[in-house]
C-alpha cells in the first residue's frame, strides 16, 4: 500500500515516526500522525487546515493531545461515561501521579532512554493508514495524499479526531474544503 503514497504522504507517515521517536515512544499512533499532518507546508491537507483556521492553534492542539496522554488515551467521550458511572478521572490521574511520577499513564512511553530502529506502528495507526486507501479510492483517487490521511483522521472515533472537532476540523469540514462536499443547507 505504500507505494500508492504520494510524496506529501510519505513525508507524514515519516513525520509521524520522527514524532514518536523524540516523544521515546515505543510504537507510532494516531496522535503521531496528526502532528505530522500539522507540521506540513504546501500540501492539500495543509491547505484544508489552513483554511479551517488550525494553522495558528498548532500549539493549543500539541496540549491537547498530550493532556489525553495524559489520561493513558482516554478521550473526552471516554472520561464523561466514566463521570456518569461516578468515575472522576481527572481525580484517579492525580493520585496515579502522586504516587508514581507526573505522565506516566502515557501510553506507550519507556521507562529508559531512547530507543533505536524501527517503530512498529499501532493497530489504530495501521487502520488508520488502511481507512486513507478507502478515502482515497472512495474519492476516486489513484494515490494516497496527505489529504485522504486527514479525512481518514477525522472519520475514525478517539482523541486526534475529537481534538480536531473542538479545533473546528471535522470530516465534513475538510470534505468541504477540499472538495466542496457536505455543505449543509438552510432549511
Amino acid at each position: 500500500m505504500f507505494e500508492r503514497f504520494t510524496k506529501d504522504a510519505r513525508a507524514v507517515v515519516i513525520g509521524a515516526i520522527d514524532h514518536a521517536e523524540r516523544a521515546g515512544e515505543e510504537r507510532v499512533d494516531e496522535p503521531h500522525v496528526l502532528l505530522a499532518l500539522l507540521d506540513r507546508e504546501g500540501s492539500r491537507a495543509a491547505f484544508a487546515l489552513a483554511a479551517l483556521g488550525l494553522t495558528g492553534r498548532r500549539d493549543a492542539v500539541v496540549r491537547d493531545l498530550a493532556e489525553a496522554r495524559r489520561r493513558g488515551g482516554l478521550s473526552r467521550a471516554d472520561t464523561d461515561a466514566l463521570a456518569g458511572l461516578g468515575v472522576d478521572v481527572a481525580e484517579i490521574v492525580s493520585r496515579i501521579e502522586e504516587a508514581h511520577g507526573e505522565g506516566v499513564l502515557a501510553a506507550g512511553r519507556q521507562g529508559g532512554g531512547r530507543r533505536s530502529g524501527r517503530r512498529p506502528f499501532t493497530r489504530g495507526a495501521k487502520d488508520l493508514l488502511t481507512m486513507s486507501l478507502r478515502t482515497a479510492l472512495a474519492h476516486d483517487d489513484r494515490h494516497i495524499g496527505d489529504e485522504h490521511l486527514l479525512l481518514a483522521l477525522t472519520a475514525r472515533p478517539g482523541v486526534p479526531a475529537e481534538v480536531l472537532a473542538d479545533h473546528g476540523v471535522t470530516h465534513e469540514s475538510v470534505e468541504r474544503v477540499l472538495w466542496g462536499r457536505g455543505e449543509t443547507k438552510a432549511g
